[in-house]
């Protein structure tokens, strides 16, 4: 090792070290560095002491101050179980209709069931309630079964189509072709005048047999307009808005081999708090309508959601 020396410069030491003539001075470190340096060790050897931080077998020190991550989620869980149980409780013993809509008990029933919907209904209605052929958009103001918040939660209790539930949602559609009831150039002349009504196909000869066949085995569900009926689920064909398709194909293709859309009864499968957040949640999505009493207008005629 070279011999240490005094830099003439600088006045300071070297380090003894010497390369192609190049020396490094032994520059001490600045003082507020050094005292910063000596808190950290303060600071970390105070922390191993008052925090859990050296590992054991099973688990870490535990600390003096008896605190640990542990414990915080388990005290952050309660608190949020129990602002949880207060908004259950409320919303048990609230009749859906009453849920004022400015209210936070239906900030939070909304909530809730925006959380129930991404985990229960996204499979088919997608994750912005948008749906797919032949499930439901969930956003516009079409509806089956109706739109207000009470015949929502019915809805998502009993089901639509489900054997199993005594108070289920059920109509059946005939296959008009495959059952034999109409012949092929019937159902076209059918579609024809099915398409006129929403205007996806102009007024035509075919449209005009076609509207009195209409009468004869359609409008008892769809009424004479072809604007549907609540009380049967049957669908407004009079809109842009078609479940299955509007295309002449999509069309033909229903009146020949009908229609079977199901839905689970939601009531067998989940509470009726997390069912009644659910339909607090569809009925906010946009489409929702004032609360009817429907058994005051039992014939109210609505579109095609369910």
């Amino acid at each position: 090792m070279a011999e240490k020396r005094l830099d003439e410069a600088t006045n300071t030491e070297t380090v003894g070290h010497e390369w192609d003539g190049i020396e490094e001075l032994n520059t001490p470190l600045p003082r507020w560095w050094l005292w910063t340096f000596y808190a950290t060790i303060v600071f970390a050897v105070g922390y191993v002491v008052a925090y859990p931080a050296i590992p054991m077998v099973n688990k870490a020190t535990e600390g003096m101050i008896g605190w640990s991550s542990r414990g915080q989620l388990a005290k952050e869980m309660d608190a949020a179980s129990k602002q949880r149980s207060e908004v259950v409780a409320a919303l048990a013993k609230t009749p859906i209709e009453q849920l004022d809509p400015e209210s936070p008990l239906m900030r939070a029933a909304i909530s809730g069931g925006a959380a129930a919907f991404r985990v229960n209904c996204v499979q088919c209605h997608g994750s912005g309630a948008a749906g797919f052929k032949g499930y439901p958009n969930l956003n516009d103001d079409d509806w089956l079964w109706g739109g207000d918040i009470k015949a929502i939660e019915y809805t998502l209790v009993h089901g639509i189509r489900q054997p199993d539930a005594d108070e289920t949602r059920f109509s059946q559609m005939p296959a008009f072709g495959r059952d034999g009831i109409l012949s092929s150039a019937e159902i076209s002349d059918v579609t024809s005048f099915v398409r006129s009504l929403s205007d996806l196909e102009p007024a035509s000869a075919a449209s005009q047999r076609g509207a009195a066949l209409f009468e004869a085995n359609c409008a008892v569900c769809h009424g004479p307009q072809g604007k549907g009926m609540r009380e049967v689920g049957a669908p407004n064909l009079a809109d842009a808005i078609w479940l299955y398709g509007g295309s002449r194909e999509d069309v033909t293709a229903t009146i020949t081999n009908s229609r079977y859309g199901m839905m689970p009864a939601w009531g067998e499968r989940l509470d009726p708090v997390t069912v009644k957040m659910l339909a607090a949640y569809v009925h906010s999505l946009g489409g929702g309508e004032d609360f009817i009493d429907v058994a005051e207008d039992p014939k109210v005629e609505v579109d095609e959601a369910p």
